[in-house]
């Protein structure tokens, strides 16, 4: 096979945690996403050599979650591969809807493009981590898996690293607002308990297995009572203002749930129909318009496709 010398690719944003399975549970949205133009150099260096939306990210390739995971694969492959990157930030940085995620996700795939590598996706998400302990300082899965594989994913294990692709039901559909203010996952996370009650691990257990239960027998009821959080949504929903008043706004509008997207401070609604979720944007608008704080809204479907080359 003739190897490429060039490859442009779009990243999927993504929702993590999906309320109960925090650090364990994502899916892929169809908008918005990050645009990366890959080509290989002479120079046996990355090269970054511009990110249009993000100014204030660092083009050192390691300082940036697109130079770590890339040259994390590169480690593997012991090559020295040079390349010339772009990035187009369709998701901001700071959103709680998987910014470094879908960099990083992004990046090592067109680079497994461009050398014919032929990494599996575990390994590409393996590499795509690296990115994610720089952003944040853990290396979680729950972004850059479902960007990756697309749908929803569940990281049964990182030791070893084990994800499983889970059944996306047709109708599925995520609004999702973004109040303009920027929560960094790394303190989001370290707002964090890091024990929680036996009874609060209980009802936690029970949702996970029923959202899993839920998307594959396509069960909208029993994914909506599934999207309960008792563990980490009442911490964090704190940094996130007008959030119980978003949330209820978007179950009276017939949301079948809604949570934090990832560390916040963007607020998803999954939803049965496109008709619905759009219902469902407008009472989550109408709650920020009310209090005076700027948003940014997507009414998406949940993708069943990861990254993919444009």
């Amino acid at each position: 096979m003739n190897e490429l010398e060039e490859i442009t690719v779009f990243a999927p944003a993504t929702v993590a945690n999906v309320a109960c399975g925090f650090d364990v549970l994502g899916f892929a949205l169809s908008v918005p996403g990050d645009t990366i133009y890959v080509k290989k150099n002479d120079l046996n260096t990355l090269f970054i050599s511009k990110i249009n939306g993000a100014p204030d990210l660092s083009l050192a390739p390691e300082n940036n979650v697109v130079g770590v995971a890339i040259q994390a694969l590169l480690n593997e492959l012991n090559s020295k591969q040079g390349f010339d990157i772009e990035v187009t930030k369709g998701v901001k940085p700071g959103s709680g809807i998987g910014s470094s995620a879908a960099s990083s996700a992004g990046a090592v795939w067109a680079v497994n493009q461009l050398l014919n590598a032929n990494f599996s996706e575990t390994d590409l998400v393996r590499f795509a981590m690296e990115g994610e302990r720089l952003a944040s300082g853990a290396a979680h899965a729950d972004n850059v898996a479902p960007a990756i594989m697309g749908g929803f994913t569940l990281v049964r294990s990182y030791e070893p690293l084990d994800i499983v692709k889970l059944n996306t039901p047709q109708d599925l559909h995520c609004t999702i607002i973004h109040p303009q203010i920027e929560v960094k996952t790394s303190d989001a996370r370290s707002v964090l308990r890091t024990g929680i009650s036996l009874k609060k691990a209980i009802i936690q257990w029970g949702n996970v297995g029923g959202l899993v239960a839920g998307l594959f027998l396509e069960d909208y009821k029993l994914i909506g009572r599934s999207l309960q959080d008792v563990v980490i949504e009442p911490i964090r929903s704190e940094l996130i203002p007008g959030f119980d008043n978003v949330k209820r706004a978007a179950l009276n509008a017939g949301a079948l749930g809604c949570s934090i997207s990832g560390s916040g401070p963007s607020i998803f609604a999954l939803s049965k129909g496109v008709e619905q979720a759009e219902k469902v944007r407008i009472a989550m608008s109408q709650v920020y318009h009310q209090i005076g704080i700027e948003y940014l809204t997507y009414v998406s479907a949940v993708s069943k496709s990861g990254v993919s080359i444009l």
